[in-house]
């Protein structure tokens, strides 16, 4: 029933659109001048209506309506690297808010001095929440004038973008136990006495994959099992689905690179102003808006290139 709903509002919206445009035809053909601002007006708000059509035809990924689980890990170089991943964090939380989609942090790891080692990320919408997320998956580069080096060097930071269709719900897999350690351990942060006195954050390894996920934002033990158990199968669903992408790729004689080692986009501050998506070569001087999260020019620029590589 979820998914027939889906489908009526998807097509419901065409027709709307469609029936608005033979509309604004018959207007056109009466050639009537008093109708001429009326006619305008028409015109200007189905133009927008058929580009908002136009970039939403660009999902045809299978789990691109679906919710996203995003996390985030500082690389190499301790304090920038953390720092940087925690700017990442503010970048998505801000286009989330943007697009009124709900940011829940499952996870943190703060840095040693500044920033965040790693984070875990829910994000939850009803527009193609993981079908615009998916472009951030990979190693984002940020060069900048450290603000914690005394002598005032340049640095460059990266950290990886991890995104997975959140459909743990959906799917069916099945997880032995003897495959899985299971940590329990207090809670860190915010929450109260509640939270100082009881082990009610949950840790799990599995080790055929080697992934581990954490939780600790639930307020009983059970609930955050429960979330991090999600997580667990979201990962692992991703994981075989990407396998079998890799190997129809080596089939057909494509190059496929790991993601980690080379970056897809670079945030520079200094001694220049730009963000360039180097798959798409998208690039804009604005590197504060971005760093804001305004990022739907990336995830447009990217789902055009990956349009444009399925049609070649």
């Amino acid at each position: 029933m979820q998914d027939l709903t889906k489908l009526r509002d998807e097509v419901t919206v065409w027709e709307q659109v469609s029936t608005r445009l033979q509309d604004a035809l018959l207007l056109a053909e009466m050639d009537d001048e008093e109708l001429t601002a009326e006619l305008e007006a028409e015109v200007a708000v189905l133009s927008d209506a058929v580009a908002k059509l136009e970039f939403r035809a660009l999902f045809a990924g299978k789990y691109d309506d679906e919710d996203a689980i995003l996390a985030i890990h500082a690389g190499a170089g301790g304090t920038e690297a953390q720092d940087w991943a925690q700017m990442l964090q503010r970048m998505f939380i801000r286009w989330a808010e943007s697009e009124k989609i709900v940011v829940n942090i499952l996870d943190e790891s703060p840095g040693d001095v500044v920033g965040i080692k790693s984070c875990l990320m829910q994000l939850e919408g009803n527009d193609m929440v993981y079908g615009r997320l998916k472009s951030e998956r990979g190693v984002h580069r940020l060069v900048r004038i450290s603000p914690y080096d005394s002598s005032s060097r340049r640095h460059t930071s990266f950290a990886k973008v991890e995104v997975w269709p959140d459909v743990a719900e959906d799917i069916e897999i099945e997880i032995d136990e003897k495959d899985l350690r299971i940590d329990r351990f207090r809670a860190s942060g915010a929450g109260g006495q509640h939270v100082q006195k009881n082990e009610t954050a949950v840790r799990i390894t599995h080790y055929p994959s080697g992934i581990v996920v954490s939780c600790q934002n639930q307020r009983s033990l059970t609930q955050n099992m429960q979330v991090a158990m999600n997580i667990l199968k979201a990962q692992l669903f991703d994981l075989e689905r990407r396998k079998q992408d890799a190997e129809m790729s080596a089939l057909k004689g494509e190059d496929v690179s790991a993601e980690w080692g080379s970056q897809i986009r670079s945030y520079v501050l200094h001694p220049y102003k730009m963000v360039k998506d180097h798959r798409t070569d998208h690039e804009t001087g604005n590197t504060q808006a971005v760093l804001d999260g305004r990022l739907n020019d990336f995830m447009e620029a990217y789902l055009k290139h990956i349009l444009g590589e399925k049609a070649e």
